[in-house]
């Protein structure tokens, strides 16, 4: 059962990686509704990208592509997902904020950023961002002895190693790989073919793959994740639904606008994230 089901994943997997290749031959249609964008000099963040005034900004980028044509489909999950961030997550968001103060839930989410640090770290290396790849370890090294296994951060707030977000959907991105359809999974949220593959690809290179094998285990230690880094953010959902004329439309541009300028940071980038 455990071959098959490894199997199955494997299949799924070149499909998807096969659409982004595939989508790199066909012209596709423009569906956007405005282009959201970094506020200058801002940090990169989703709430920076949703808050900008361009957002709103009537003129078409022809560099801004979306292929969406699963959209039907990516509706009734974006619904879904709507209906499960206002009946369970926000509910549990707040229940969790109250029971937790704020600084510790800071370190939990420095403890989850410090277990991942193999991800930033193999995924740097993939990009050739060979001293951003020496940033990562010497955090992680930092962190997990003199930040007590990751839940301080001395190495930001004492020796100035500001930290790296690299994942492997950013490493098929600056090889060339197509971002390929957009996609609203359920419960994960927005995606594209090549990000779905570099989801699991992240998740095989996460140190609990090979430390955990209780799934109930890993599963949990998501969930905890998941609901923490909203703790932390607990009103970026809700703003883009108060700001926007159509919540989808707006979540898909600010997600793609998001990726795309991840993939863009790196000037030797082979071609633009932008041709599908």
């Amino acid at each position: 059962m455990q071959q098959g089901t490894q199997n199955a994943l494997f299949l799924l997997l070149l499909f998807l990686l096969l659409t982004c290749v595939g989508c790199a031959q066909q012209k596709t249609d423009v569906s956007t509704l405005g282009t959201a964008r970094e506020t200058a000099g801002g940090q990169g963040d989703e709430m920076d990208l949703l808050l900008s005034d361009d957002f709103f900004d009537d003129e078409f980028d022809p560099a801004d592509e979306v292929y969406d044509p699963l959209e039907p489909m990516n509706r009734v999950f974006f619904e879904f997902n709507d209906k499960l961030y206002y009946w369970v997550l926000s509910p549990l968001n707040s229940a969790y904020s109250t029971v937790l103060p704020v600084d510790v839930r800071y370190s939990i989410g420095n403890f989850v950023n410090n277990l991942a640090a193999p991800i930033r770290f193999v995924n740097s290396v993939l990009q050739w961002k060979i001293n951003d790849a020496g940033v990562v370890l010497s955090r992680f090294l930092i962190n997990s002895s003199l930040g007590v296994y990751g839940f301080g951060d001395p190495a930001w707030l004492e020796f100035g190693l500001e930290p790296k977000q690299e994942d492997f959907g950013q490493t098929l991105g600056y090889w060339g790989v197509g971002e390929g359809v957009y996609l609203c999974l359920p419960v994960l949220g927005p995606s594209t073919a090549r990000d779905a593959v570099g989801f699991a690809g992240d998740a095989y290179t996460h140190p609990m793959v090979y430390f955990v094998d209780d799934f109930w285990v890993s599963a949990g230690y998501y969930s905890v994740s998941r609901v923490n880094l909203l703790s932390l953010n607990p009103d970026v959902y809700e703003d883009l639904k108060k700001y926007s004329l159509d919540p989808y439309v707006s979540m898909r541009q600010v997600y793609l606008d998001y990726r795309r300028k991840k993939i863009d940071d790196n000037p030797s980038k082979l071609r633009s994230d932008n041709a599908l």
